[in-house]
């Protein structure tokens, strides 16, 4: 790109960083200098038609032109332990404590669609996030908490359908009309078959839930994100960047062809779609696969899929930090290690992010270390000025380099998954891939060869394999007593004693009988939900039209 022309970029994004609304905050270092919104070249650059301008296609250096100069990225701190009433407590603390949005931690039994009485539930109830059996614990869940007002994710994919209609029924409840909802709902089913192997049925059935929800939400809720598309599982269960990257995307591209034989428009329901990444230890790689997650989805959206509106082509993402990177030794290092990597995900543009705590690799965050690493987004926020500057790192010959690197290893990736199908689509390859084992045994030689090069010392971990002496102290941990199972279990018996039974059976049945047929399953399974059909009753039922599914045995 030649100077007149970077010039004419440059102008662009000026006019659109005026008409945008700023935040009224002088942008200073801390010395006092100032500086300005973004940074680019004075002369020629051959890589700006592949950088751009914050705001401008290819996105490559975010989404808006004013950076977080107009809007810091949310803080969404994902939480859930015990019951509901536990855990409203936890998100009123979060948000108490500057939390921007809350983000919904489920149980086994409930990622699993089973009720905490069911004898498949024993001793899992309320242990790896809170226990939801039925309506009113989505009620209790978000006492006190105006879901109109509040953005909520929730991470969720088997049942995440029944999970979504008793969020909807909470917020009738509350007097909220549904259409104010906003928020995002995991739903991603091809990354359970993946790597997190958390599912109900086969591919087929949970795509047609999908498909009804893409539907309904297009329709009747429009700013909430029916689909977060998750890469954060597949990287926590071995992957590479480049593989965390093309495997999400594919699986975003995925749902595009899904909502395209479904008849709707990709410019209505493209902006539905989010995505959740891992932000891993490494600083550079990470920043890169960022940013160049953003320009692989914009080409895709709009030369592939035909999106003509930016928000069409926009790449919202959420960002954990990664708890693969979390040490049981030496507990205090992870502070270190999750601010490292939140700072990555900041400085790669990410649109909200939570932040682990030091001891998520022992147990469910304790209030103190949750805190904790709240405070360690907010004084990126609040001290580190990084918000002064719309992708600071941009134009780094080492980022720009990485970012070029790894689209080249994700569009050789997706020609490998296109090339499985026998269709050429994606999402033909992705059901053979998975099929086949592919992505499993990709995922896996990944992993494989990660722990080689920890075992040789290749890799080095600070507290387990060097610099392994420590003056620490065992951790107080958070402990969720059996008796939230006993007392769960309680009230769901006296819930389904005091409820009309007749209505529940009616709504099962016609919720049924869509299932079998061809009809959209939302409106059946709300009126369900609101006659306090249990999820284990709504999975069950759905499971004895379906089935259910099993994974091949593979060697």
């Amino acid at each position: 790109m030649n100077a007149e022309e970077i010039e004419a970029g440059r102008a662009r994004w000026q006019a659109r960083f005026y008409q945008t609304a700023r935040r009224p905050t002088e942008f200073r270092t801390l010395s006092g200098l100032e500086v300005e919104p973004v940074y680019g070249p004075q002369n020629d650059d051959p890589r700006m038609e592949r950088i751009g301008w914050p705001g401008e296609y290819p996105f490559t250096r975010g989404l808006h032109a004013t950076g977080y100069r107009g809007k810091t990225w949310t803080i969404r701190q994902f939480a859930g332990f015990g019951n509901a009433r536990q855990t409203n407590e936890r998100y009123k603390m979060i948000l108490a404590a500057g939390g921007g949005g809350l983000s919904v931690a489920f149980d086994m039994p409930t990622l699993m669609g089973r009720d905490s009485d069911d004898p498949r539930s024993l001793g899992e109830v309320g242990h790896c996030g809170v226990a939801i059996d039925s309506a009113l614990d989505m009620d209790l869940l978000f006492d006190g908490i105006p879901l109109g007002d509040i953005t909520t994710s929730m991470t969720i994919s088997g049942p995440a359908v029944p999970i979504f209609c008793m969020y909807v029924v909470a917020a009738e409840r509350q007097g909220v009309p549904v259409g104010r909802l906003n928020g995002t709902l995991q739903t991603d089913i091809f990354k359970e078959y993946i790597a997190q192997k958390e599912w109900l049925f086969a591919p087929e059935p949970h795509l047609r839930l999908i498909g009804d929800l893409m539907e309904y939400c297009a329709a009747e809720i429009p700013a909430y994100k029916p689909l977060s598309v998750s890469g954060y599982h597949i990287r926590e269960a071995g992957s590479t960047a480049a593989q965390e990257l093309a495997f999400t995307l594919a699986d975003g591209f995925g749902y595009v062809e899904l909502g395209l034989s479904r008849g709707l428009d990709v410019d209505v329901f493209g902006p539905g779609l989010s995505f959740f990444f891992d932000a891993h230890i490494d600083f550079f790689e990470e920043i890169a696969k960022f940013r160049a997650a953003r320009r692989i989805w914009a080409r895709w959206m709009r030369d592939v899929y035909g999106a003509k509106t930016d928000k069409a082509q926009w790449l919202r993402f959420h960002t954990q930090t990664a708890g693969v990177s979390l040490t049981a030794q030496q507990p205090y290092n992870n502070v270190v290690r999750t601010a490292v990597e939140a700072l990555a995900a900041v400085l790669g543009g990410t649109n909200s992010l939570h932040t682990n705590a030091l001891d998520e690799v022992l147990a469910l965050p304790s209030e103190k270390a949750a805190e904790i690493a709240l405070r360690t987004q907010q004084v990126i926020m609040e001290e580190t000025e990084v918000v002064n500057v719309a992708d600071p790192l941009g134009g780094s010959w080492y980022v720009e380099a990485l970012t070029d690197r790894i689209e080249a290893e994700a569009e050789a990736i997706f020609q490998k998954i296109r090339d499985m199908g026998s269709d050429g689509t994606m999402t033909s390859g992705i059901l053979r891939g998975i099929e086949d084992g592919w992505f499993m045994t990709e995922i896996a030689e990944a992993a494989f060869d990660y722990q080689r090069k920890l075992e040789k010392g290749d890799k080095r971990i600070v507290g387990v394999n060097c610099h392994t002496s420590s003056v620490e102290e065992p951790l107080e941990i958070l402990r969720v007593s059996h008796e939230v199972e006993r007392e769960q279990n309680r009230v769901l018996a006296d819930r389904r004693a005091a409820r009309d039974r007749k209505t529940v059976d009616a709504a099962l049945a016609e919720m049924t009988r869509v299932a079998a047929g061809e009809g959209n399953l939302i409106p059946p399974m709300l009126d369900a939900v609101r006659a306090e059909a249990t999820l284990g009753e709504i999975c069950d039922a759905l499971r004895g039209v379906w089935g259910v599914y099993s994974e091949p045995a593979r060697f």
